[in-house]
């Protein structure tokens, strides 16, 4: 399998190292629009391979769209980074038009492709591809509910460890939905699980709600602390969605997905649970939340669709 990474900095890098380390793809394509950038992060990655054993060709290029023909997935990372202080909601102004012309070119060169949307405010920026290129649903999806469900589950973690219990983030099922956005993303309480037990039966309320916080400010504080965007984990977000098409894993994983009709809801992408395989989107699960849950999530809906709303605006 042929993948193309679009943007080569810290996230479209750590995308890229993480697809080849992995084994599973036969090429990665780093692109950018800065002169030497993705050449030499590819040439990095490529000096592990013999260290890491991995047989994967990484190759970088400078703006050569023609160099990603035929990719079977396409992660899109490119546009500016948030700064601290900084809301996704506020990089869309730029990011709408960088993520609009990549796009563009990619599927001039990839018309099959399968496109991942990294790029923030991730939600609207999928919508956007999504209306601009017109392709089926199953095709366009946002990571951002696989990030949030990970940072969900290392923040439920540290709770039960605090709590007593040694708990790791590999022992948590926590899933994410909602807009991947600080105030509105909704973390489901309701079905979150410790080894298959509630996690209800060994966290108070005060700290499950002090997770549920963490988890939604989780960008912002890594934002923060580093004084840009985090990378490790949405990088290796973005190579898990590659990873379940990529070998058809039919994997029940949270993405922005075009929602019509489920849930209630149509004419926006946001988050909910999905079935990842070969097709991209092949199925889109609909669970059943708490009274709190649903009301949270219509809230996000609403605030999804504010976005949305200034799109076109930005394109202008």
């Amino acid at each position: 399998m042929k993948v193309t990474v679009v943007g080569s900095g810290n996230v479209g890098a750590t995308v890229a190292n993480v697809l080849a380390t992995k084994g599973f793809a036969s090429e990665v394509v780093l692109i950018d629009i800065k002169e030497g950038l993705s050449e030499g992060k590819a040439m990095d990655i490529m000096q592990t391979s013999h260290m890491l054993n991995f047989d994967t060709t990484v190759i970088g290029v400078t703006n050569d769209y023609a160099a990603t023909a035929g990719s079977q997935v396409v992660v899109v990372t490119s546009g500016i980074p948030r700064k601290p202080g900084m809301t996704r909601e506020q990089l869309i102004g730029t990011n709408a038009k960088i993520v609009k012309s990549v796009v563009d070119q990619i599927l001039a060169h990839s018309p099959e492709a399968i496109l991942i949307i990294v790029s923030n405010p991730m939600d609207a920026m999928t919508y956007l591809t999504l209306k601009d290129t017109k392709l089926p649903r199953n095709r366009i999806i946002g990571q951002g509910g696989m990030l949030d469900s990970s940072r969900f589950r290392y923040y439920l973690a540290e709770a039960l460890k605090e709590a007593g219990y040694p708990a790791t983030p590999t022992d948590i099922d926590g899933m994410v939905v909602g807009g991947h956005a600080d105030k509105t993303m909704v973390p489901l309480v309701s079905l979150a699980t410790y080894r298959g037990i509630p996690v209800t039966q060994f966290l108070s309320e005060e700290a499950i709600q002090k997770a549920v916080e963490a988890t939604k400010v989780g960008g912002a504080t890594c934002t923060k602390l580093l004084g840009t965007s985090a990378w490790y984990a949405p990088g290796a977000a973005a190579a898990a969605l590659v990873e379940a098409i990529a070998l058809d894993a039919k994997k029940l994983i949270p993405c922005c997905v075009y929602l019509d009709g489920e849930y209630g809801e149509k004419d926006l992408c946001i988050g909910v649970p999905v079935i990842l395989g070969k097709n991209g989107i092949e199925k889109i699960v609909e669970v059943e939340f708490s009274e709190a849950e649903k009301a949270k999530f219509a809230e996000s809906v609403a605030a999804a669709r504010e976005v949305n709303s200034k799109i076109s605006e930005a394109l202008q």
